[in-house]
């Protein structure tokens, strides 16, 4: 690799965490994130430098349309928008460490809950909600990779904030309200105490348990919703807690089950004045396998 070559790779590393924060949010997958980022170094190196005013811009529009692809792709197998079991790849890290690649990942909060709600947009939707609402990029660089006008763009841009805003379950953005919930919704399952269990669960709360594909019977996905289908199904469950641990979910306080040193599944919540809305929960072991466990001394058990 010549001089101008390690140039070109050193600023594109500068970009990578920015564009996995990119590929993450349209795909809901790491592993395809990854795919999609690599991808894009790949057309990168197809392209002369001088023909790129603009590097950052440029490797954005190119990630998200190759996401975009990747969108089309599977609606056209009808493999996905998942059904209402699905659970997105979450993001896991000790509470107590930052790490600059996990951050982007994790910026403006863009939780688990917002990931579901993303699942049910079509891929233009996906697309422009992506780039103009939580990253910023103007409509007019945004349209061309839709082959749109910058006022279609706008339109499919306010119809995916439309659904995101009406079809989210409620919660408080403050963390110490989402940690005391989540530690009385484990305690209450620990100590088989029923009643403790729906004062902390909304009513009309929902549970997504995905399991994936292969696990069938009690351990199988599953959607369940109100306060005493979800406690029963807490309490079958709840041998889980006692590895349970705190971590951030996708920046938010969640919870990792451990078993033989692995992840073994990973919850998260909304929470809305004190009490959960929203569970979800990935066991799915294929997908788990992925996922680096936090080190223990930076995830104390609570």
């Amino acid at each position: 690799m010549g001089e101008d070559g390690e140039l070109l790779a050193r600023s594109f590393e500068e970009h990578r965490a920015h564009l996995k924060a990119v590929a993450y949010r349209m795909l809901g997958s790491l592993a395809e994130a990854e795919d999609a980022v690599q991808e894009a170094w790949l057309r990168l190196g197809r392209v002369e430098p001088g023909e790129i005013d603009n590097l950052g811009g440029w490797l954005t529009t190119v990630t998200g349309r190759i996401c975009l692809d990747l969108l089309r792709s599977r609606t056209a197998r009808r493999e996905q928008p998942m059904d209402d079991t699905f659970v997105p790849d979450p993001v896991i890290r000790p509470l107590s460490r930052v790490d600059p690649e996990q951050e982007a990942l994790e910026a403006d909060s863009v939780g688990i809950a917002l990931l579901v709600v993303m699942e049910t947009l079509d891929p233009d939707e996906r697309l422009a909600f992506v780039l103009h609402d939580l990253f910023a990029v103007p409509f007019d660089d945004i349209a061309p990779v839709l082959e749109r006008t910058a006022a279609a763009t706008r339109q499919l841009a306010s119809r995916a904030r439309r659904r995101v805003r009406d079809t989210a379950p409620p919660s408080d953005p403050d963390t110490a309200r989402r940690r005391e919930a989540l530690d009385a919704f484990r305690a209450a399952a620990r100590l088989g105490d029923f009643e403790a269990l729906l004062e902390v669960l909304h009513p009309d709360v929902v549970l997504r348990a995905d399991a994936g594909a292969l696990v069938q019977g009690l351990a199988g996905s599953k959607r369940l919703q109100g306060a005493r289908r979800v406690a029963e199904s807490a309490m079958l469950f709840s041998r889980y807690n006692a590895t349970a641990r705190m971590v951030l979910v996708n920046g938010a306080p969640g919870l990792v089950s451990v078993a033989d040193g692995r992840v073994g599944s990973v919850l998260t919540a909304t929470v809305h004045e004190g009490r959960i809305t929203a569970l979800y929960i990935l066991a799915d072991r294929e997908r788990l396998r992925g996922l680096t466990l936090p080190d223990e001394e930076d995830s104390p058990h609570v």
